[in-house]
């Protein structure tokens, strides 16, 4: 039996990772192993542990790593006592591999903890580019001690490659956020609207916007933009609160105090990936700086508004707009998103991100391969 270590830490990655954590669960020669973290263990992000116990999986360890101080410092700190308390999980876990995702700071305390302590590092979506954030660091910093990748796109695959790592290593699998879509039984209209107690109709705004982490000095006057748009617009807003990174503080803030001056605006500390991915299905637009802005929503057929940097390199399909952070663009791309001609467009827009078979292909590879000198002795190409 080979133990696959899972470390979870935001709602959005767990949304993505649980069809892999099913597939491994009902493999006879696998075992799972989870580590719940992050924002996960956040009343103020929604405390969305409680989605991955409903789901049924069984936690292994909870540890915290999420200070409500989201500040520079903080971050840092919680990096390193978060590199102590994993080192501790892991000597009881004794897990074969460790399976993560993506880039944000709590996955790669996971990652360089595993990296010292000799554990087989497998990672999901690597070779990606996000140019205005601090995740383009850590996300290439996790891709360089992992042993084994799997991008969600050939093009990611090839910059994984420009990076020194050897061909072998790499397994073009697909996103997950593709299979997380085929396989949600999604909420008809009429229930997400009971659920949500928000009418949706072709012009209702799915919004999310997370801090640019390295134009922090910028965030009060593009929040400002947004909701200065999202007033002239004066549309139905569906909003989810940020990502816990540095400025999440404030965005917060002001997102609260919007929503309640304005009753066209319902804001959600976290939907689930349900009722998210439900939520988008029925909407006009996505529209942010999310990334299932880039991934889910052209699978879905739905027209989003990419606005500033924080997913700047990224692939992305005909449906999707990019804009500035200035009110005037935002407000411009909104209302051609909305427009019949472009939802036309966005209809036969191409999905870039795979046919949605990740999970068996991921068992599958962490099945076969063997943990020897040659997994664990990286080289550059």
């Amino acid at each position: 039996m080979r133990n696959i270590l899972v470390v979870t830490g935001t709602r959005a990655e767990y949304g993505t990772l649980k069809n892999i954590m099913y597939e491994i669960c009902e493999d006879n020669e696998l075992n799972l192993q989870l580590i719940v973290t992050g924002s996960h263990l956040s009343e103020k992000y929604g405390y969305t542990i409680n989605d991955i116990v409903d789901d049924g999986f069984k936690i292994d360890f909870k540890v915290p790593i999420l200070m409500d101080d989201c500040s520079k410092g903080s971050i840092a700190r919680e990096i390193g006592l978060g590199i102590i308390q994993f080192s501790q999980c892991f000597e009881k876990l004794n897990p074969d591999f460790l399976l993560i995702m993506g880039d944000r700071y709590e996955i790669f305390a996971a990652a360089i903890t595993a990296m010292f302590m000799n554990i087989p590092i497998a990672h999901i979506s690597g070779g990606e580019v996000t140019e205005g954030a601090i995740d383009e660091q850590t996300r290439h910093a996790i891709t360089k001690i992992s042993h084994v990748h799997f991008p969600g796109a050939e093009y990611y695959g090839e910059n994984i490659k420009k990076m020194g790592e050897e061909p072998w290593r790499i397994f073009n699998v697909g996103d997950p956020g593709i299979e997380n879509i085929r396989k949600t039984d999604l909420l008809t209209k009429r229930e997400i609207e009971s659920d949500l107690k928000v009418k949706i109709d072709k012009d209702t705004l799915l919004v999310t916007y997370h801090p640019v982490t390295l134009e922090n000095k910028d965030i009060e006057i593009q929040i400002s933009n947004l909701l200065q748009a999202l007033n002239i617009l004066n549309k139905t807003v569906i909003m989810t609160y940020p990502n816990s990174d540095l400025g999440s503080d404030y965005i917060i803030k002001e997102l609260v105090k919007f929503s309640n001056e304005n009753d066209k605006i319902h804001l959600f500390k976290n939907l689930g990936s349900r009722r998210y991915l439900s939520v988008m299905k029925y909407c006009g637009a996505v529209v942010g700086n999310s990334s299932s802005a880039i991934i889910e929503a052209p699978y879905l057929r739905i027209p989003a508004v990419n606005i500033g940097n924080r997913q700047k390199g990224r692939l992305k399909a005909e449906s999707i707009i990019d804009c500035s952070n200035d009110c005037e663009d935002i407000v411009l791309a909104v209302n051609k998103a909305l427009s019949g001609e472009f939802k036309e467009k966005a209809k036969y827009a191409k999905s870039l991100y795979g046919d949605g078979n990740t999970s068996k292909e991921i068992v599958r590879i962490l099945k076969s391969l063997n943990i020897d000198e040659k997994l664990l002795k990286k080289k550059l190409v």
